[in-house]
């Protein structure tokens, strides 16, 4: 495994609960600022082996990137608010009060 997969690995398993993170800063926070695509791609691949908190994974917008219209959205909102995330206007989650760390 490379050393960039494995910091990715090692941040998103560090997003408590009840606080979210962008793709582009976990991809920041292991090294690369411009890898927030490789971010995604170890989602899909590593979540089920390292059991990896995905639902606290969202857009740079405050928004969850899967579309509404798959099951996978309702899926990763639900998680979020059992944590505490609160949602606001056309669903979008407030930076300044959940984003991690802070």
């Amino acid at each position: 495994m490379q050393d960039f997969t494995l910091k990715i690995i090692q941040t998103i398993a560090a997003i408590p609960a009840g606080k979210v993170a962008t793709y582009g800063q976990i991809a920041a926070m292991a090294g690369n600022d411009r890898a927030a695509r490789q971010v995604s791609r170890v989602l899909h691949t590593c979540t089920s082996k390292y059991q990896l908190p995905w639902h606290r994974v969202i857009g740079a917008a405050g928004k969850i990137s899967i579309p509404k219209d798959q099951t996978g959205y309702l899926r990763q909102k639900k998680k979020l608010e059992q944590e505490g995330v609160q949602f606001g206007l056309g669903d979008t989650i407030d930076l300044s009060e959940f984003q991690w760390p802070g």
